[in-house]
Order: C-alpha cells, then structure tokens, then sequence
C-alpha cells in the first residue's frame, strides 16, 4: 500500500492587516464609504420615521385621499419601497464606481506582496 503524496503547502504569512487598515488607500476607501453611506442612512431612517409619525398622529392627513382609493398613507408607503430600491441601486452604482477599484488595487497590492514572499521563500 502507497501514502497519498504530500504537498507542502510552504510557510504562509498573512499580509500586515493593521499597516494596510492605516494606510493612506485604506483611508481614502473607508471615507468614500462613509461620506455616501452614512447621510443616507441618516436620510432614510429620518423618512421611514417621518413616515411611522405620521402614521401614528395625523391620521387626518394620512386619510386624505388622492385618487379614488388610494390615500396619502398609501402612496406614502408605496414611496418608502421605491425609495428603498433607488437606495439600493444608487449605492450598487457609487460602490462599482468609486469603492471596487479602490479596494481591487488594495487587494492586488496585497496579493502581490504574498505572493512574492511566498515566492521569495
């Protein structure tokens, strides 16, 4: 009977994760993250919660209608999943443009000293 062959998977080291996350680029990514994702939250809770007080106390003006069945709370709602997906594909947007080639150079930078201290040993 024959042992399977063993690869040696070679000594690893992992790349220096506290340097890159105080890296310049690292910086620079956080912050483009930041400055869209944060006032739109901020924007979105503030229209969801807008939205429940009105529920709750202006039930008047949440009754007025708009067109034959439908009412301010209705369209109001509907509004609140629009706003939901526009959200969604707006950041899809801003991350494809501004955060993946800022994080794929981060990558390939460490990549690319991994594989040459893999290759180095």
């Amino acid at each position: 009977m024959s042992a399977a062959p063993t690869i040696d998977s070679g000594t690893h080291e992992p790349p220096d994760y506290l340097q890159v996350q105080s890296s310049a680029e690292f910086d620079e990514l956080r912050r483009a993250h930041r400055s869209f994702a944060f006032p739109l939250t901020v924007a979105f809770v503030l229209w969801y919660l807008g939205y429940v007080l009105l529920s709750s106390y202006a039930g008047g003006f949440m009754a007025i209608k708009v067109a034959g069945h439908l009412n301010v709370a209705f369209v109001l709602g509907l509004a609140q999943f629009v706003t939901t997906f526009l959200i969604a594909w707006w950041y899809s947007r801003h991350a494809a443009a501004k955060l993946d080639p800022r994080a794929e150079a981060i990558k390939s930078r460490l990549e690319g000293v991994t594989l040459r201290k893999e290759g180095d040993a």
